[in-house]
């Protein structure tokens, strides 16, 4: 019996380790071009599009300023918010499915993907990432 309750407690702690804060980017700074000048909004959009794309989200412009994106991954998905200008851009959770999302933890999956999706943006506007 006492071995059974190990066994399970050990399972749960495991499990619970999977979850962790949601990740929200907050005004990510948008880095001049290297010609020197600021990029435009439009700029800041297409590298928003073309990195969503390479990492497997779904993505549409909602208005100017606005893209929402979805990723899917076997049963698992997210939705995410992108405000964006021509100076900054940040990513907000806005829903997910089969992440575990409790109002605070999601499973880490979600932040792995909210990353990757940020260094591939700052790639496309021609920043290396290689320290990000």
């Amino acid at each position: 019996m006492k071995k059974l309750f190990l066994t399970t407690l050990a399972s749960l702690l495991i499990v619970g380790c999977t979850s962790k804060p949601v990740m929200n980017l907050n005004n990510v700074y948008v880095p001049t071009a290297v010609t020197g000048q600021q990029h435009t909004a439009e700029d800041v959009q297409k590298a928003i599009l073309t990195a969503a794309e390479q990492r497997g989200w779904s993505a549409r412009v909602i208005k100017p300023g606005l893209i929402l994106a979805n990723i899917s991954v076997r049963t698992h998905s997210a939705t995410i918010e992108i405000p964006y200008s021509s100076t900054s851009y940040s990513i907000d959770y806005k829903d997910s499915q089969n992440l575990d999302y409790d109002g605070t933890d999601i499973h880490r999956n979600y932040n792995n993907w909210v990353v990757r999706l940020s260094r591939s943006i700052q790639q496309q506007l021609g920043v290396s990432t290689q320290n990000y």
